[in-house]
């Protein structure tokens, strides 16, 4: 059972998260090219398209630590860990490019964070190799929704462009760890109402 002492990081993770400029070991992808000249709406589209990463991210955190807090086994929960912190880093990469596009964050944030935080924790009261699953199933439809939002970039964006890549290759790894740790495939009903929700999330964060 957990207790009070060991809540308050976990509720300090939180207000971290989602009202602190993230962390980052590694430098910003795309840190060292130019600036390209966008005009008025493709900063604001690209902007936008930030925003709603960023908030892909801040789900990620809420969900592996919702899962981090419930899982029976130290070895799945220090994959998680893993995982969490190179979110962590996405987060500063993003909010950092919101920035230098003259954008703002999704102010629907909290409601992501704890939304996700439970989901997280029911992933994790299902088992490591159902947790691991989701895990699974959350990075490989983020792959493919980054993808897709590397496909609508303005071609002469390539600082974004160097952004996402590195993104896309982190959850490609963190998908491919849960399997190799025994992920199990999610049933389709599951991984349909995954893909719904975050579809709604895309869409209003998009704009607010």
């Amino acid at each position: 059972m957990l207790t009070l002492n060991a809540l308050i990081p976990e509720f300090d993770k939180a207000l971290r998260s989602v009202f602190a400029k993230a962390p980052t070991r590694r430098p910003m992808p795309g840190a060292d090219l130019p600036e390209a000249e966008l005009s008025t709406a493709e900063k604001l589209h690209v902007a936008a398209l930030m925003r709603v990463n960023h908030c892909g991210e801040i789900c990620a955190q809420a969900l592996y630590q919702g899962q981090a807090l419930a899982s029976r086994d130290p070895v799945v929960r220090r994959e998680l860990e893993i995982a969490a912190w190179e979110e962590t880093e996405h987060l500063n990469w993003t909010e950092t490019r919101i920035g230098e596009l003259g954008g703002r964050k999704s102010l629907l944030n909290p409601l992501w964070y704890g939304g996700s935080l439970a989901i997280g924790a029911i992933a994790g009261k299902c088992g490591d190799t159902w947790s691991l699953g989701f895990l699974a199933e959350t990075e490989r439809q983020v792959e493919g929704h980054l993808a897709d939002h590397m496909a609508r970039l303005p071609a002469h964006d390539c600082k974004s462009w160097e952004v996402l890549e590195q993104m896309k290759r982190d959850e490609i790894r963190h998908a491919e760890t849960a399997v190799d740790h025994g992920a199990r495939e999610l049933p389709p009903p599951i991984k349909l109402a995954m893909k719904l929700t975050s579809r709604l999330m895309t869409r209003l964060s998009y704009w607010i």
